[in-house]
């Protein structure tokens, strides 16, 4: 549990910070764009076509205000929050985030390690480059995102693989039926496959520590990089020119595979990309146990509702399912919306892999601090202790009515 702020000791640090907190999380990202080649740093920052979809994720956050209560006694604070039967320290995770490891310096390794000390939940995406078998030792904490191809034949062996990794939750993402377009990328030079050019070369050598902890070490590894969770094996390098064909037949995914998945997965089951009341209704009947309201932070589609806009929808039906959200979580107060707002837990994407290229594992443990603090803070001066009194704080839109 984290402590009240009132009796927190800040001692010195013995060794600098890896990042700098002062602007909060989303202040990570200027610290990584001097830090990453620009390809890379916009491939993360970036989103679908104009990123109208990020965008509002970001805004909605910003529709909804509290009423805070005063003269409460908030001394005994706490944060934590069980999910599938297990205890975690707060109330958020860390989201699923492919090619981790060309961002940070061991990045899907670094994420977990620093999830599982700060006692939280990492979801490995299914096209991290680094096989889950190795994160998951380096995290019990780690749930695995699969990209389920749409193809039945493939769909046994890789929950097998999964089940024999030792993960205890399986997260389908279901909105990528085809691929996004992702101009801001692809205008500084950075498509899937990956291409090499003059122009990318120039990049990395004027980012000489990237180039060195993720390219040039052990051997120029950096360019050997795979897709190694696609599929029970190991899957295509990014620089495959069959990476596209290689990765399955997604368009072809129905409900009827999540079917096959719930029947041979023994562990917890979560559908993550869900967004219509109407696909959230069918998630809950096709025995999921858990859905993850995400509009992929923008990245896939430029015209969907902000993800804090359909989870208020959705935890309107009272499911008898855990309702996760992902998508624009900035600041702590913005945790709190979305539990205000019908979240049991919420995951944070974009700047902890930031906090990852910039400071590692320990820029990762900052970033959680950073945000726990925040939460802190906005629990107290909302004159609430826990999660449950939360429920009894007005919220109210910019109309001023009462939510």
């Amino acid at each position: 549990m984290v402590p009240p702020m009132h009796t927190l000791t800040i001692k010195p640090s013995v060794a600098r910070r890896a990042t700098d907190g002062r602007a909060g999380l989303s202040g990570l990202r200027h610290q990584a764009r001097r830090y990453l080649p620009a390809a890379l740093y916009h491939y993360v920052e970036g989103a679908a076509e104009d990123e109208v979809a990020s965008k509002r994720n970001d805004a909605s956050f910003r529709e909804y205000a509290f009423l805070p209560r005063v003269l409460k006694d908030v001394s005994a604070r706490s944060y934590s929050k069980s999910v599938f039967g297990f205890d975690y320290r707060l109330p958020f995770g860390i989201a699923p985030m492919g090619s981790a490891r060309i961002i940070a310096q061991d990045g899907d390794i670094a994420l977990a390690r620093a999830a599982e000390s700060a006692g939280i939940p990492f979801i490995l995406s299914g096209a991290s480059l680094t096989p889950m078998e190795d994160v998951r030792k380096a995290g019990f904490n780690t749930w695995f995102q699969a990209y389920i191809p749409g193809e039945t034949d493939r769909i046994a062996a890789l929950v097998d693989r999964v089940e024999a990794a030792g993960f205890d939750t399986l997260v389908i993402t279901a909105d990528t039926a085809v691929h996004p377009k992702h101009e801001r990328a692809a205008r500084h030079g950075f498509t899937f496959p990956v291409r090499p050019s003059a122009a990318l070369a120039w990049q990395g050598m004027t980012r000489p520590k990237w180039l060195w902890r993720t390219i040039l070490r052990d051997r120029m590894s950096g360019m050997k990089f795979c897709f190694e969770n696609m599929d029970a094996g190991r899957g295509p390098p990014i620089f495959s020119s069959k990476l596209v064909r290689d990765i399955g037949r997604r368009d072809a995914l129905s409900w009827a595979h999540v079917e096959i998945v719930r029947r041979r997965w023994k562990g917890k089951l979560a559908i993550k990309g869900v967004m219509a009341s109407e696909d959230a209704q069918i998630a809950a009947e096709s025995g999921v146990d858990g859905i993850i309201v995400s509009n992929h932070g923008g990245r896939q589609i430029n015209c969907a509702a902000s993800s804090l806009e359909a989870l208020r929808r959705i935890s309107n039906l009272n499911l008898p399912v855990t309702l996760m959200l992902d998508g624009g979580i900035r600041r702590g107060s913005d945790v709190l919306t979305a539990l205000r707002l019908g979240a049991d837990f919420v995951f944070v994407g974009r700047p902890m892999l930031f906090a990852a290229a910039v400071g590692g594992q320990q820029g990762v443990h900052e970033a959680i601090d950073l945000l726990a603090e925040e939460i802190d803070i906005s629990m107290a001066l909302l004159g609430v202790t826990d999660f449950e009194a939360l429920r009894d704080v007005e919220v109210v839109s910019d109309r001023r009515n009462a939510v």
